[in-house]
């Protein structure tokens, strides 16, 4: 009886078994669960383990880890502060006639004052004149250039000069000079009669000249301008402001007429000694251009001076047409200028080593992007001096001192200016402690985000 009573005891009644397995509570089960977790990690990191033993037994891991690719470091860029203009300025225009300033690099003018549009320019079309025989005939710095011979063609041009009372130098059939002597004959003192005899000399006729100096103005984009004789004696010689700022820039450009227009007098073989109409050369700097008078430009002048902006010069070009007289066209030109020049300014954009962009490998090597050179920009700061800059560097995974890595673009109104960025230290490549501690497949997961 006592043995039935334990074998129905064991059937349905305490859960305990004599193998000692859990007897079901949450606390053993948990155990049990994490147990089984370990036993598998460990056989698996086992079996990676066999694997990569074999791997680097035979010879396959080693070389794959050495030569595999690592990730790049992306540059934190910085970008740069620029720095602000001065207050803009004001030029001081006379009350009469039109007038335009420019300079040298810088597009278009600057500022103008009264009717752009076209409008008698008197001698100054002496400047269209010598920019188109230098065409057909050019000079070199300091050359004299081929003789030239007058003639009683030449003498008859003299009288026509005089009965429109014109300005004019003394011919006579069988003078010889130079073409830079019949330039400078031209252009100092304004002589109307040498303006033609060089123009038929270099193109054998007026109309063939006049053919000539439309083709060149139109070539150099001077369609606003319109000669009709080589001198400026008729009314029909016309410009605008913003077209004799450009002339008088290629003017200058070319070093004879330069050469000529900036002496105050010249001694010339017959002719003797001339002087320069231009009364102002050599006051606040100006010298040159071209005068002209008529009654129906007036008194007109296209002149220019050098400015200096910290360690750089400028050329300043600048016109004024229709004064009363030269008095009161001298003293306009030198309040527009004094008024004008204090605009210039030299804008510091970057300094050599200044640090653009930064560097950093997950292996741990560093290293900065530089400017490799120092650089300003000269603005005037009644034009358009609206700045911005850009910096661009590419993602590296090794580089030596000194490498271009790119570039930082400055942008000031119209200029841009673009500085190259090298590395300040060298960018090394991972070791191969670090390549073989870090499998190939595992490098992507290191790379920083893009």
């Amino acid at each position: 009886m006592q043995q039935a009573t334990r074998r129905s005891s064991d059937r349905f009644g305490s859960s305990h078994s004599s193998s000692g397995e859990s007897d079901g509570t949450p606390e053993r089960t948990l155990r049990r669960r994490r147990a089984i977790r370990r036993r598998r990690r460990i056989a698996v990191f086992s079996v990676l383990g066999v694997l990569l033993a074999l791997l680097i037994g035979t010879g396959v891991y080693l070389p794959a880890a050495a030569s595999a690719a690592v990730p790049a470091a992306l540059p934190t860029v910085t970008q740069p502060v620029l720095p602000a203009v001065d207050p803009v300025v004001s030029p001081v225009w006379p009350s009469f006639g039109r007038g335009a300033i420019g300079a040298t690099g810088f597009d278009g003018v600057l500022a103008s004052s009264g009717d752009q549009s076209a409008f008698p320019i008197a001698s100054i079309t002496k400047v269209v004149t010598a920019m188109v025989v230098l065409d057909a005939h050019p000079l070199a710095e300091g050359e004299d250039g081929p003789e030239i011979e007058f003639t009683s063609a030449d003498v008859e041009i003299l009288d026509e000069v005089l009965a429109q009372d014109g300005s004019w130098q003394a011919v006579e059939p069988g003078v010889v000079m130079s073409q830079r002597e019949v330039m400078e004959t031209m252009l100092i003192p304004s002589a109307n009669n040498y303006a033609e005899s060089l123009a038929v000399w270099a193109y054998g006729s007026v109309d063939a000249y006049l053919a000539a100096a439309r083709a060149w103005l139109d070539g150099h984009g001077l369609t606003d301008t319109t000669v009709v004789d080589t001198n400026g004696l008729n009314a029909g010689d016309t410009s605008t402001p913003a077209n004799l700022v450009a002339l008088g820039q290629l003017a200058l450009a070319q070093p004879a007429i330069a050469a000529i227009v900036v002496k105050q007098s010249a001694e010339e073989p017959y002719v003797g000694e001339i002087d320069n109409t231009n009364g102002l050369l050599g006051t606040s700097g100006i010298d040159g251009i071209k005068t002209g008078t008529t009654d129906e430009a007036g008194a007109c002048l296209l002149f220019s001076t050098d400015v200096v902006v910290g360690a750089q010069s400028i050329t300043v070009v600048g016109v004024i047409l229709g004064a009363e007289d030269h008095d009161v066209l001298d003293a306009a030109v030198l309040d527009l200028l004094a008024s004008v020049t204090p605009g210039f300014q030299e804008l510091p954009l970057v300094t050599e080593g200044e640090a653009f962009a930064s560097y950093e490998t997950v292996w741990g090597e560093t290293a900065t992007a530089v400017s490799s050179e120092t650089k300003s920009v000269l603005v005037w700061s009644g034009s358009d001096t609206t700045s911005t800059a850009a910096v661009t560097a590419e993602p590296l995974d090794e580089g030596t001192a000194g490498e271009s890595v790119g570039q930082v673009d400055f942008t000031v109104g119209s200029q841009t200016v673009s500085v190259p960025l090298v590395l300040d230290a060298a960018i090394e490549e991972p070791d191969f402690e670090w390549r073989v501690m870090h499998p190939p497949w595992t490098r992507d997961d290191l790379a920083p985000a893009a």
